[in-house]
């Protein structure tokens, strides 16, 4: 058995079933011992970007993680893109990075480099081996740290990976959860039950199904209004389950949201901020004459939190069986003319498949989504959590492979496609059941959205040139098919309706260009 074997067996016996790599000679033990292992799948990302983003959707789905191989330093570095997204939505990811032989470093080879220094940026735990006898145990450390709610990574240097081990055992370690701090839950309860305006925002756990049937709860008992971050990482919907607003975009409507509550509880969920810094307006949305109570997430068990907290303001009222009545909302019908943003996102929430999962990477095209589809029928989201563009398809990816009897459905701007189109390829090879609907509006149009708000309404040739990427157009339809995956195009929203329902028929990936107009 070699070192790689140790990784690749504790691997297996601490839950990994899956790795997306993109490896190089540093990793050629690990890849050879992959043909030993039947435990783990081995995917090909032809860009590190897909592996991390697909590990992002793998570990946002399951909340468990998977595994990426990546190649030293500048491998990493593709990557970190993604996983910068992966750390904003608390997601479990476990990074093996390889590293030069031990006794090779000094030498300052071409591709040595700061490794542990580019890792720091995302991960929430990191360690590098030292000793081949250590593997296993540095392998499950890395897994139950991810557990938690992180990013853990794992560098190992070549020369460990190909050592011979002749006393093997393989190690074993649960996550550590931080305890809930009981006294902060009663001060949220007090609040609760004062009567006073009071929001919660959710985030971690708490956006999935079982937290938010709680949730429903404590809303209805108290009156407390439900709020995610403006960007979640992953939201279950529908059927019974509560309408849970999202903090907005622009900074003027989400501090005059939050403005009206007197009390802002922070359940899990990160502190509201505006995603840039705009002259005159404050970075936080919660005004600081707003009680606020943070209850952390990562590294704590959230849905124990609401379940304390559903004891102290449900339970204890006789009301353990109140539910929060969702109003009446009617399915959208499927829109005709031309392709807007608003007709583009009817449409798909009108279609929508029972138990989707969406992976929206719109940007401005997608604003209207999320409230289109409130009434769809049950399904997940998930969101562009970090701002870092290029995640969408490579997420569409890991969600695929995590809920493989689940349709999943990528809106994609065309702008942000172009970072991670590699991903396409993957789709084709692994025959991933993922619709991804490119948003063709011809440029970064969030960026001509941020000109206009600076003032800048008559853009010069050179802002132009940095906006539209419309000279040369982009061919998505014959794009997408030199990859592997079908691809179609639509004008009118009923071209769109009809290409979107014989791809959710059809098994295997499919691409479809909505030619969306301003």
């Amino acid at each position: 058995m070699t070192g790689a074997d140790a990784i690749l067996e504790t691997a297996v016996a601490n839950g990994i079933e899956i790795c997306f790599a993109n490896a190089g000679t540093t990793e050629i033990p690990v890849v050879a011992a992959l043909d030993r292992q039947p435990g783990i799948r081995a995917v090909l990302g032809l860009f590190e970007g897909v592996c991390t983003g697909a590990a992002d959707g793998y570990g946002r789905v399951l909340y468990r993680p998977a595994m990426t191989l990546l190649h030293l330093g500048p491998g990493l570095a593709n990557g970190i893109a993604c996983l910068h997204n992966a750390r904003r939505a608390d997601c479990p990811v476990v990074n093996v990075i390889g590293e030069h032989a031990s006794w090779h470093r000094d030498a300052d080879p071409p591709l040595h480099s700061d490794i542990k220094g580019l890792a720091r940026t995302v991960s929430g735990w990191l360690r590098t081996s030292r000793k081949a006898a250590g593997l296993s145990t540095d392998t499950a450390a890395v897994i139950a740290a991810s557990r938690a709610g992180q990013i853990a990574s794992l560098i190992v240097p070549a020369d460990l990976q190909a050592a011979r081990l002749h006393d093997f055992h393989s190690a074993r370690k649960e996550p550590v959860f931080q305890p809930v701090d009981r006294g902060l839950i009663r001060k949220a309860a007090a609040a609760m039950s004062r009567g006073t305006k009071t929001a919660m925002i959710l985030g971690n756990r708490l956006l999935r199904r079982d937290g938010l049937e709680i949730a429903q709860k404590i809303s209805s008992a108290t009156g407390c209004d439900l709020f995610a971050n403006t960007f979640p990482g992953y939201v279950d919907r529908g059927e019974d389950l509560p309408v849970v607003r999202r903090v907005p975009y622009f900074p003027e409507g989400a501090v005059t949201l939050m403005s009206g509550y007197e009390t802002v509880i922070l359940a899990g969920a990160h502190d509201p901020v505006t995603f840039f810094g705009y002259e005159g307006t404050p970075s936080r949305v919660i005004p600081d004459t707003t009680r606020t109570i943070s209850i952390p997430g990562p590294g704590y068990d959230m849905v124990e939190f609401m379940g304390y907290l559903e004891d102290l303001v449900v339970k204890k009222k006789g009301l353990a069986r109140a539910r929060t009545g969702r109003s009446v909302q009617s399915k959208p019908s499927v829109p005709t003319g031309v392709l807007t943003s608003e007709t583009a996102c009817l449409t798909i929430a009108a279609l929508l498949p029972e138990g989707a999962i969406v992976v929206d990477e719109g940007i401005t095209t997608t604003f209207p989504f999320y409230s289109a589809s409130s009434a769809s029928p049950s399904h997940s989201i998930c969101t562009i959590t970090g701002g870092s563009i290029g995640y969408g398809m490579p997420c569409a990816v890991g969600a695929a492979f995590a809920a493989p009897g689940r349709p999943v459905i990528n809106i994609q701007a065309d702008g942000s496609a172009m970072y991670t189109v590699q991903s396409l390829w993957t789709m084709a090879r692994e025959n991933l059941n993922i619709t991804t609907l490119i948003c063709n509006n011809g440029g970064y149009n969030i960026i001509a959205v941020e000109l206009e708000r600076a003032g800048l309404k008559d853009f010069g040739e050179n802002a132009r040139r940095l906006v539209d990427i419309d000279r040369p157009g982009i061919n998505w339809v014959g794009l997408s098919r030199s990859l592997g995956v079908p691809a179609v195009r639509a004008d009118k929203a009923e071209q769109l309706a009809g290409h979107i329902k014989r791809a959710i028929k059809e098994p295997g990936p499919h691409l479809i260009e909505m030619m969306v107009k301003p």
